[in-house]
């Protein structure tokens, strides 16, 4: 048989026999004189072989050790060792289609996949245009997908919906364009800081700084005079912090 004619009979590409070759899985067969190879029938069989191994999700390095394992013995020690990895692969989709099962039933889209906690504080804010609330948003996600910030968000719960934050936020949003120094930032950071209560402040550590790398980083993704205001909030926060470790 030509190359084209065995991979027809075993159902695979004449480039899947060429790789074969190329990596030492499958012997060279014998050349006639032209130099087209001569396939048999064991070829057939070797070949034949190799595809049901790969079938089952073995990797060539272990179709490899099958192959060379005459009495068969090998085979089975990678088949069982097959089944256990792809019971621990249909575990993992169970859990993964658990989750999204709780993403698809809960209020935010699968667009955005959260946790279900997160879902649920997400779901009971309002439907607001504000800029700085869709920001906030944006954090939570974010401490969501790191596997942080669970006592925060339970924290945090309660301020969901109340009609005061967003106003807050919209006095934020006022800030867009304004300079560093505006008469305004000093007032919203107090009002700020003073929405924040204690069961927030219960959920940092009060061994660890309140402006960290991360908060220096979400600090650049606001306009000036709303950083200032992100600043003088985070600070006084801190300052809350220490006294209530040093109470």
């Amino acid at each position: 048989m030509r190359i084209g004619e065995i991979a027809a009979l075993v159902g695979v590409t004449s480039r899947t026999i060429r790789h074969y070759h190329h990596i030492g899985l499958l012997p060279e067969p014998g050349r006639r004189a032209n130099g087209y190879r001569v396939y048999g029938v064991r070829d057939a069989v070797v070949l034949a072989r190799i595809r049901r191994l790969t079938e089952l999700g073995l990797g060539l390095d272990e179709v490899r050790d099958v192959l060379a394992d005459v009495a068969g013995h090998e085979l089975m020690e990678v088949l069982a060792g097959l089944d256990a990895d792809l019971a621990r692969q249909e575990r993992g989709i169970r859990e993964r289609r658990r989750r999204l099962a709780r993403l698809l039933e809960g209020p935010v889209s699968a667009e955005e996949p959260v946790s279900p906690a997160l879902a649920e504080l997400l779901g009971t804010a309002p439907v607001t245009g504000s800029a700085m609330a869709a920001k906030d948003h944006e954090h939570l996600v974010l401490l969501d997908s790191v596997g942080a910030g669970g006592e925060l968000r339970a924290a945090l719960a309660p301020l969901a919906g109340d009609p005061a934050l967003h106003a807050l936020y919209e006095r934020l949003d006022e800030l867009a364009g304004a300079a560093p120094d505006d008469a305004r930032i000093a007032p919203l950071a107090a009002a700020l800081g003073a929405a924040v209560p204690d069961a927030v402040l219960a959920a940092i550590p009060p061994d660890g700084p309140v402006m960290t790398g991360l908060g220096e980083a979400l600090l650049d993704d606001y306009a000036p005079a709303q950083a200032e205001v992100v600043r003088r909030v985070m600070a006084a926060l801190a300052d809350r912090v220490a006294g209530r470790a040093a109470g």
